[in-house]
């Protein structure tokens, strides 16, 4: 078939056609800027999302659409039209395939951020949502490119058999970390506690492991087969709130219904004037147990979240201390008596201040 020669008139209208294509990208690009800045005002903010990702996807389509137009009304042969119009294509679906992974893992992100029980900073949804919507797109250029999958997908099948039994120990893993996950035992966020010691935040759970935050700002790396096999103490679930047991005691002599009334006073203070307490929580005192020199009791205190149980009994053992000087009440120390002996050394049991003094008068007696 025989093609007439390039004339200026077909030049122009060419350039017309990608003048006109770059204009619509630069003018819908400004457009969508305007309406990103909109999008921020929004409290959801998958709007945001996609108002990004078209950002990019529009500019392309026009100035795609600006050399489509150019390469029709140009006389090209057939050949050259054909390679034209897959080449744009492929441009096209590989701007789509990028902009749609963004589009997908956003959203992805917006509700995991957005609802409660969810992993808000977990990437491993984000990163599988990201690949099967690449892996479509690859696909998809393939079959416009004319190439056929069905080979491809049966090789992947059977590679893919091979390939997960060299890879256990990952795709263990990967299927620990979305039980996790899905589970909702453990979220980014949460202060827990293994087993085998470790303890920390938990700042994310990807695709292979789970990174924890120590009070030090030291990162330990979990792998989730590990996680999810271990026995472990999560102080952020159900609640975050929690209750802190503080451990005193006092001298018998100790009027204890004064020692309570006092104790309690104090907690109040604790609970309504330090950052982390819980102001609204009831306090309580136990007394115990009869130790070898003093009454043993325990102190609730409710603190707001796991770390804050270190500030807020600091507090309240400096301000119990100075009161219970103020008040008079006495917390005794444990005293050993060692007795020498010819050739050996005698040690007693532990007693209290009052034994030991009965025992110096005896002796002096």
């Amino acid at each position: 078939m025989t093609h007439r020669a390039v004339t200026l008139d077909d030049l122009v209208l060419a350039g017309i056609a990608v003048a006109a294509g770059l204009a619509a990208a630069f003018l819908s690009r400004g457009l969508l800027r305007w309406l990103a800045k909109h999008a921020k005002r929004t409290r959801w903010s998958g709007d945001d999302v996609v108002v990004d990702a078209l950002r990019t996807v529009v500019p392309w389509a026009a100035t795609a659409g600006g050399l489509a137009a150019a390469g029709a009304v140009l006389p090209l042969t057939r050949t050259v039209q054909h390679h034209l119009d897959q080449v744009l294509t492929v441009l096209l679906i590989f701007v789509i395939t990028l902009s749609a992974a963004r589009v997908v893992a956003g959203l992805v992100r917006s509700v995991t951020q957005s609802r409660s029980g969810v992993a808000g900073s977990a990437t491993i949804f984000v990163n599988i949502t990201r690949i099967l919507v690449l892996a479509l797109g690859f696909l998809v250029v393939l079959q416009t490119l004319g190439i056929s999958i069905a080979p491809m997908l049966t090789a992947l099948g059977v590679g893919g058999l091979a390939v997960a039994l060299a890879l256990q120990d990952t795709l263990a893993n990967l299927f620990a970390g979305v039980h996790i996950l899905a589970s909702r035992t453990v979220q980014p966020g949460d202060y827990i506690r293994l087993s085998t010691g470790e303890e920390g935040y938990v700042e994310d759970i990807n695709w292979r492991q789970t990174t924890v935050r120590q009070l030090s700002n030291n990162l330990v790396v979990i792998p989730n087969g590990q996680l999810a096999k271990t026995n472990m103490t999560n102080f952020s679930r159900p609640e975050q709130e929690l209750t802190v047991l503080v451990q005193a005691g006092v001298g018998y002599d100790s009027d204890l219904e004064h020692v309570e009334r006092v104790t309690l006073e104090v907690v109040g203070e604790v609970m309504t004037q330090i950052t982390g307490a819980l102001p609204e929580h009831e306090p309580a005192v136990r007394f115990h147990t009869f130790g070898d020199s003093r009454i043993g009791f325990t102190v609730i205190l409710g603190v707001g979240e796991f770390s804050d149980q270190y500030r807020i009994k600091h507090e309240f053992v400096k301000r119990l201390h100075r009161r219970y000087r103020a008040e008079g009440i006495s917390v005794p120390a444990p005293i050993r008596n060692v007795s020498l002996q010819q050739g050996q050394i005698v040690i007693p049991q532990q007693r209290g201040g009052d034994d030991v003094q009965a025992a110096d008068r005896a002796a002096a007696g």
